[in-house]
């Protein structure tokens, strides 16, 4: 060390280490990433590289410790994105934006702030009237990210898990018919002088879209039912190639059914619970060891016989079918998925964080709102309250007198 080193650091010239400055406004958000409990779920909402977008533009950002680790995503990216590592849960829960995939269950309930928002999925048909009491009491303004629309009336969220749904669907139909899962021991598409395998896809929506595009390339013989005509018609114009299409009333759906390798069910709710399509006699006429693959278990299946399953225990079998009823399939490409989220939580974010708030974000944006379901206390969705006798309040009117 030189003298004049020396000097420096006596006389308190020395240059020292000191954090970052980040700028701050009064709008800034402070957002809790908590690890995942329930149902295996593998996801996380915002990816390292969102949280430094988030925390450049003056938000904080708290991370459960190992939040992102299935999802390949480790707490020192986070950390060096700009995010404070919490080493429990309560301190995540302090934050007053929670961001999570799977809905709130009751040890989480006990540990979110009075007041707070929650953006988590809904999943409807896996709650009682309880829980949305509970949401009530906390005094909560809660949202379904599945029920989330864009300003052109799309659902981003639906549309982008649908196309990892619909992408990787076919890869566990060809996986459970082999002889390693006891599945029929066929192979999922066609060879030369051996008839292809038969699909039957319920519904012509992103799911089905891109589950057809891999059936095609890979050789099997694949047919589509929907409800609706003009669904088949965007169906058929999207993918580019004949694809066997007929309406879902028709007399030919049991046939299909009963010749099937491989039914896909991914009708969406139109209100509220998916349409069930599907008899448990038409699963009694199926080949044995052929496979059911519920996408739409979230929101009440297509099938009777289905029943709500997990990645730990994929599949049961019930008339001798096979049947994967896994709500949240994206989960098995967590990595994948966790981006796909990410890209769609950010913008929103940020422009919450533009606007004011969440109540602000909210009355700017009228197209935003069908995603909430409960706001600071008051249930403001109309099906959720008749379905279960509760108190609702108009959203529309609760902003316009607050505002």
């Amino acid at each position: 060390m030189t003298g004049f080193e020396e000097l420096a650091k006596q006389t308190a010239l020395y240059p020292k280490e000191a954090p970052l400055a980040v700028k701050t406004n009064r709008h800034s958000l402070l957002i809790g990433l908590p690890k995942e409990v329930s149902l295996q779920e593998n996801r996380i909402a915002l990816t390292p590289e969102a949280v430094a977008i988030l925390v450049r533009n003056g938000h904080n950002v708290i991370v459960e410790k190992g939040a992102g680790e299935k999802a390949k995503f480790t707490d020192d990216e986070y950390s060096e994105a700009g995010a404070r590592i919490a080493y429990s849960p309560n301190e995540v829960y302090e934050a007053n934006l929670i961001l999570k995939i799977e809905p709130l269950i009751d040890g989480e309930f006990d540990l979110v702030k009075s007041g707070s928002t929650v953006i988590s999925a809904l999943n409807l048909p896996a709650h009682e009237r309880g829980y949305f009491e509970k949401i009530n009491e906390k005094n909560l303004t809660a949202f379904g990210y599945e029920y989330i629309e864009d300003q052109a009336g799309g659902m981003p969220i639906i549309r982008s898990m649908s196309e990892i749904a619909g992408s990787t669907v076919m890869l566990i139909a060809g996986e459970y018919l082999t002889n390693a899962d006891n599945g029929r021991g066929i192979i999922l598409g066609g060879i030369t002088g051996v008839p292809p395998t038969k699909v039957v896809m319920l519904g012509a929506g992103t799911v089905t879209e891109y589950a057809v595009r891999m059936c095609l390339g890979m050789g099997a013989d694949v047919k589509v039912f929907d409800k609706h005509l003009y669904k088949l018609q965007r169906l058929k114009y999207t993918v580019g190639q004949h694809v066997y299409t007929s309406i879902i009333d028709s007399d030919t759906l049991a046939e299909a059914i009963q010749r099937a390798d491989v039914v896909v069910g991914a009708m969406r709710a139109e209100n509220g619970l998916s349409p069930v399509v599907v008899t448990e006699e038409m699963v009694g006429r199926m080949k044995p060891d052929s496979i059911v693959i519920d996408v739409s278990i979230d929101q009440g299946g297509n099938f009777e016989t289905s029943r709500m399953t997990t990645h730990k225990h994929p599949t049961f079998k019930h008339m001798g079918v096979i049947h994967y009823c896994v709500p949240n399939i994206a989960a098995r490409v967590a990595y994948t998925a966790s981006m796909a989220l990410s890209n769609i939580f950010l913008p929103f974010l940020l422009e919450t964080g533009t606007t004011g708030g969440i109540e602000q974000m909210m009355y700017a944006n009228r197209w935003f709102m069908k995603g909430v379901y409960a706001h600071k206390g008051t249930l403001t969705n109309a099906y959720i309250a008749r379905k279960f006798n509760m108190r609702f309040k108009d959203l529309d009117l609760l902003l316009a007198a607050r505002f």
